[in-house]
């Protein structure tokens, strides 16, 4: 007879990978050179869409932190840290323009061929997100985005190309950032397809949601088709949620809340819709058009792993769900479901905290007991190896003597590392962290550089005026040693 034995995890793996996340839409800049066209994201100065005028003052992505010509500079500094990989973006509009063009700009893959040869050169393994929470103006503005399932031909268009070209040398991909943000954030509604003032939001979101399920699951096929050596994941965004009290009511709405959550990973990881989505598109008069072959394609070309971004917790109940974003372009209500045309009226917003937990600045919970939940919820659903995406700190901040003393950076970290700790050595299949952002970038919500996240401090105001100079922050020697350290010197 033989005995069950278990070998305990007693901390990081051995080959767990560290690194950083950006997005080239928030850092690259260079906006109109190397043959680049307009994306959503450079029409969107503020997060809102810039109308058809598109004639903000300024658009702080235009220029970003000019990553596109200081990228050796950035690399070199991640490569101190010890990253050992990095994720970021392809600017699709740098491919292909428009998105309809035949031939790809061949000006606009030979900035990537070099920047990812200064990343294999600094001994880092690079994560790529295909779409990130970008794509081609034209395309917004002929087909109206992923609502129209034309979007697809074009979408294989460009991972075709980029498959081809970077075989061998991408090691990660991810098909669409936050994918179950279409229904939450302003800048998914543009490429959705979505005018807030007209549209029938849920319907518009949840058609081009299919469509991106679609195209996720034909590039999957592609990839593994093209190169055996990459594995390509999902990635959404996971706010771990308690309810607010007791009360059986609370737990449903919690339920319920997760549930739309899981949607997105049950289609790319198991490879079906569940019945309580259909459940809730009749309640809703939802229609989801597809073809015959889609439910096929999607079944049969699952990703190979999960990642999520995690900045903080969540509370709901029957009365009210806590509000994540306080800022006049939340929309944080419209996927909770506010009071009027939006959701179920039984649930609505308010600014309450979970009273357990400290905030952030800027009144994010800081949760990391949360990132420790949220692990195991997604590992014990899903069985499939977990990644965490972004996960980091959003504060203003100013220079002092050439530097940053962010301690409150250093000891969010910390307790989210140690948090991730306590996962893997829960049995918890965790292979990387990509911390959000290593350098300062433009905010995606709100266009601001003041809101920094970063181990370096750029040298640049909401206005966009400074030097663009980079600066070392306490929090960069701190990363550095957690990562020799394989997270055991915090």
């Amino acid at each position: 007879m033989n005995n069950l034995s278990y070998k305990k995890t007693v901390g990081f793996p051995e080959n767990f990978l560290w690194g950083g996340a950006l997005a080239a839409n928030q850092c690259e800049g260079a906006w109109d050179e190397g043959g680049k066209g307009p994306s959503v994201a450079d029409v969107m100065p503020h997060g809102i869409f810039g109308g058809p005028q598109y004639d903000a003052a300024y658009y702080p992505t235009h220029e970003a932190i000019d990553f596109y010509h200081r990228y050796q500079e950035d690399v070199a500094l991640f490569g101190e840290m010890g990253f050992n990989i990095l994720r970021t973006s392809i600017a699709w509009t740098r491919i292909f323009p428009t998105g309809e063009e035949d031939a790809p700009n061949e000006e606009g893959l030979r900035f990537y061929d070099r920047y990812f040869a200064e990343l294999k050169a600094h001994g880092m393994k690079i994560m790529i997100t295909l779409s990130h929470y970008e794509m081609p103006l034209a395309l917004a503005e002929k087909y109206g985005g992923w609502s129209s399932r034309a979007m697809i031909d074009f979408y294989m268009k460009f991972c075709k190309v980029v498959f081809n070209r970077y075989k061998g040398v991408i090691d990660y991909w991810l098909t669409f950032n936050e994918i179950g943000n279409n229904i939450n954030k302003p800048m998914m509604w543009v490429t959705a397809g979505i005018d807030p003032e007209r549209s029938e939001l849920e319907q518009t979101c949840y058609q081009a949601s299919h469509n991106q399920f679609v195209a996720s699951a034909l590039a999957t096929k592609l990839l593994h088709e093209t190169d055996r050596t990459a594995r390509i994941g999902s990635v959404i965004e996971y706010k771990t949620m308690y309810p607010l009290s007791c009360s059986p009511e609370d737990s449903e709405v919690v339920q319920a809340l997760k549930q739309k959550c899981y949607y997105y990973p049950e289609v790319q990881v198991r490879g079906h819709y569940p019945s309580y989505m259909w459940e809730y598109f009749a309640k809703r008069g939802i229609t989801i058009e597809y073809e015959p072959e889609d439910m096929d394609i999607i079944c049969e070309n699952t990703v190979d792993f999960l990642s999520f971004t995690y900045y903080r917790s969540r509370i709901a109940g029957k009365d009210y769900v806590e509000s994540v974003q306080k800022d006049a372009n939340t929309s944080d209500s419209v996927a909770a479901g506010d009071k009027g045309r939006r959701g179920n009226e039984s649930i609505l917003v308010s600014g309450k905290t979970n009273p357990y937990l400290k905030t952030t600045a800027s009144g994010w919970s800081i949760d990391p007991d949360g990132l420790y939940l949220a692990l195991n919820e997604l590992y014990d659903r899903y069985q499939v190896p977990i990644f965490v995406a972004e996960n980091g700190l959003g504060t203003k901040e100013a220079l002092v003597d050439g530097t940053v003393h962010d301690s409150y950076r250093i000891e969010y970290l910390k307790a989210h590392v140690e948090a991730m700790k306590r996962a893997i050595c829960n049995g918890v299949d965790l292979f990387g962290y990509t911390m959000w952002s290593p350098i300062d970038i433009v905010s995606e919500g709100t266009g601001q550089m003041s809101k920094r996240y970063g181990f370096i401090y750029v040298d640049r105001n909401d206005a966009g005026e400074g030097t663009l100079r980079r600066y070392k922050k306490d929090s960069f020697e701190w990363y550095k040693r957690c990562i020799a350290s394989n997270g055991e010197d915090l």
